[in-house]
């Protein structure tokens, strides 16, 4: 009787895989990659002095690059990252990876066949079984031992240099999951903003992170982490018991990060505490490093971006600001951020806002605001960025938060800066890049130009790679296309409300 049972239940998994397969083969032959564009790299001396940067990546592919042989043997019955990708390159939408990519998009298809296969085991299809709320079983976790009741299927944590492709691999990665599956994925700023916010609802329970947690599992057994990165210590002090409680209601993890494991949070505070979390990281997921070399966001369209370089830039920057606003007047407003807070911004017309430097990371800010700033504000203009060092190092941190925060929601920047990107950071260095001196004299003098950070000069290749690509003509063309498109929605609405 059992074996007949088991043979059901096999007969009806695999029709729903087939029934699935060929929904989603339907919608992803329609689907078109329409950000493809490639050109010539060009590499911008440490010391040169120019009056514009002009330093411009590709947007949206930013990863896949040349001569990579098949790698599905012609087997194109099969859904999942690796298929997509060689449809891509037969469509002409992508240029052929290297081999490093190649080897992680192989990654990826194992877990994604993984997946398909133990569907009903992880519980993956939101309408196949009923489940308790979060609520529901932490009231039952009171009176009754709750076993674990971890994935058989390992998550995956890929890491690498910046530019390498790990956010565009992940991306191509989700767009192949069944859309029933619970699934989800974010940026981990966000991320951890949503942790924190529910954490604060749930204030008085015994144990809050347990709830927030089962609410996490309840929404998505697959999590995909994107940029895991580690630098508050308020973050670091609940990772290691939330995702205790994740991993043991059986969710999935997929991260990518530019730091191995063993490097998150290093040199942090009370790091012997985050320290168990490192251990389940790895116990629970395939670790994978992206071994290129290649910022492909440095492959240039060689247009001229937002980005000024010289000092005493403020009148020309209002000037720019002004015609982007056009025959808006601008005036003090007010932005709401977290928890009922609002934030001044000096000068805000027709969705741009104007900042001197000072005002928007020389203050107790971080990412929350940030994020506050760019649901109200599709460009900001920036006046003085300075060149970055000892004295300012703070400031540093909040503006590498900050172009985190305007990259993933696609914002615009414009900024007046003492130097280019690689010159602001010049002076920030790991500990790692600290060359011997030959004399006292001569360690003193640089000491004082040096700052050592561990973490700011890991983070410094991201923010410069990603100012490289914000200011290239793909990343600006397609901020206006999607402007212009959310404008013409919202005319759309407002006729609707006054014929109405």
């Amino acid at each position: 009787m059992r074996a007949v049972a088991r043979s059901v239940h096999q007969f009806r998994s695999a029709l729903r895989q087939q029934t699935c397969s060929y929904s989603t083969g339907v919608v992803r032959r329609r689907k078109l990659l329409t950000n493809s564009y490639f050109a010539l790299a060009h590499e911008l001396p440490n010391n040169a002095k120019v009056d514009r940067f002009m330093h411009p990546a590709i947007f949206g592919s930013r990863a896949l690059s040349f001569n990579a042989a098949p790698v599905t043997n012609g087997d194109t019955h099969k859904g999942g990252p690796l298929v997509e990708y060689e449809r891509r390159i037969a469509a002409g939408e992508l240029v052929d990876g290297d081999a490093c990519q190649v080897g992680t998009l192989r990654e990826l298809q194992r877990l994604y066949d993984q997946l398909v296969e133990s569907a009903d085991v992880c519980q993956l299809d939101r309408y196949a079984t009923s489940r308790k709320s979060a609520r529901s079983r932490w009231l039952w976790s009171r009176f009754i031992p709750q076993s674990s009741n971890a994935s058989p299927v390992k998550g995956l944590y890929l890491y690498g240099g910046v530019g390498t492709g790990k956010t565009m691999l992940m991306d191509l990665f989700f767009e192949q999951l069944q859309c029933s599956w619970r699934k989800k994925r974010i940026h981990f700023h966000d991320f951890m903003l949503n942790v924190h916010s529910c954490l604060r609802k749930h204030q008085g329970v015994e144990d809050p992170l347990e709830v927030v947690a089962g609410e996490i599992s309840d929404e998505a057994i697959l999590l995909c982490l994107d940029e895991f990165m580690v630098n508050d210590v308020a973050d670091a002090l609940i990772l290691n018991r939330l995702f205790r409680h994740l991993f043991n209601n059986g969710v999935i993890l997929v991260a990518t990060s530019n730091r191995a494991p063993d490097n998150l949070y290093e040199r942090g505070l009370q790091r012997d505490l985050f320290l168990p979390f490192i251990a389940a990281l790895k116990e629970r997921c395939v670790v994978h490093e992206i071994g290129s070399a290649v910022d492909y966001r440095k492959l240039t369209s060689a247009e001229q971006g937002f980005y000024f370089v010289g000092k005493d830039l403020s009148s020309f920057l209002q000037g720019k600001f002004q015609e982007l606003i056009g025959d808006h007047e601008a005036h003090p407003e007010e932005a709401e951020v977290v928890m009922g807070r609002t934030l001044k911004v000096p000068l805000g017309a027709n969705g741009c806002a104007y900042f001197p430097f000072e005002e928007l990371c020389d203050r107790p800010m971080g990412a929350a605001d940030y994020f506050g700033l760019c649901k109200k504000y599709h460009t900001l203009a920036l006046d003085g960025v300075p060149i970055f060092g000892p004295h300012n190092r703070t400031a540093a941190y909040r503006f590498v938060t900050l172009v985190d925060v305007m990259y993933e929601n696609k914002g615009r920047l414009m900024c007046t800066a003492e130097g280019t990107p690689f010159e602001l950071f010049e002076r920030i260095v790991t500990i790692q890049q600290v060359a011997p001196r030959t004399s006292s004299r001569s360690r003193k003098n640089d000491d004082l130009e040096l700052c050592v950070d561990n973490e700011l000069g890991f983070a410094k290749d991201r923010t410069i790679s990603r100012l490289t690509e914000m200011n290239s003509k793909e990343y600006l063309e397609h901020h206006a296309a999607a402007l212009e498109e959310n404008n013409s929605h919202e005319d759309l609405h407002l006729d609707k409300t006054v014929h109405a």
